[in-house]
């Protein structure tokens, strides 16, 4: 039996589930509308054609991801908490930021967390090309880590693995530092370790220029 009421947001989480989970191409009104219990015509009524409800999922992700908030008490904590809370949301949604790269939103998307961060570059200190330089240098650290991160999950099993090219012998003058690279990679640690290295570099007081004699 078809559901006598239904609204616009109840289809675009629906929608929006269906994507993270399966993809775009799994996404098709019929598919939705039996996820929904009710009928395709229903659908149509409250978010138009397929095509249209693709854009209201990428217009939803762009505000959802203007949603971040810096946390911390020093710019440099409020800088690795945004640093955080965007790599865990590109994480969560692939499918639905790889629809926005698509429609060429991609730079709008990051907007609100670029002012967010420049907001907090400015508190410690940074301003004109510094301060730009600042920004870009950790989005393009956050992209990249990702980036790298979900390359290493989709890549297949290793033979040898990493656990079995390291191992005592292989770094006699440092057995300790083997045993780490024998264990699996701690991806949060090392984009922790990271950012915050990063972000200690580019807020650090610019060194003095060197005086020139006559």
């Amino acid at each position: 039996m078809a559901r006598s009421t239904l609204t616009r947001r109840e289809v675009l989480d629906a929608a929006a589930s269906l994507v993270k989970q399966h993809g775009p191409a799994a996404l098709t009104m019929r598919k939705l509308a039996a996820e929904l219990g009710t009928a395709v015509t229903s659908i149509y009524w409250h978010v138009g054609n397929r095509e249209s409800l693709l854009d209201a999922l990428v217009e939803r992700t762009v505000e959802e991801m203007g949603a971040i908030r810096p946390l911390g008490r020093t710019p440099a904590e409020r800088i690795v908490s945004v640093a955080r809370t965007l790599r865990r949301e590109l994480r969560e949604r692939p499918h639905l930021i790889a629809m926005v790269h698509e429609r060429g939103l991609t730079e709008r998307m990051f907007l609100p967390a670029q002012q967010a961060l420049v907001h907090e570059v400015h508190a410690g200190g940074l301003r004109g090309a510094r301060a730009a330089d600042a920004v870009r240098a950790i989005q393009f650290q956050i992209v990249g880590f990702l980036l790298v991160e979900r390359n290493r999950e989709r890549s297949p099993a290793q033979s040898p693995a990493e656990s079995e090219l390291w191992d005592p012998a292989t770094a006699p003058h440092d057995p300790a530092l083997a045993r780490a690279l024998a264990r699996p990679a701690d991806p949060e640690h090392l984009f922790l370790l990271s950012v915050r290295a990063l972000v200690t570099t580019v807020l650090a007081p610019a060194p003095p220029t060197p005086r020139t004699g006559r």
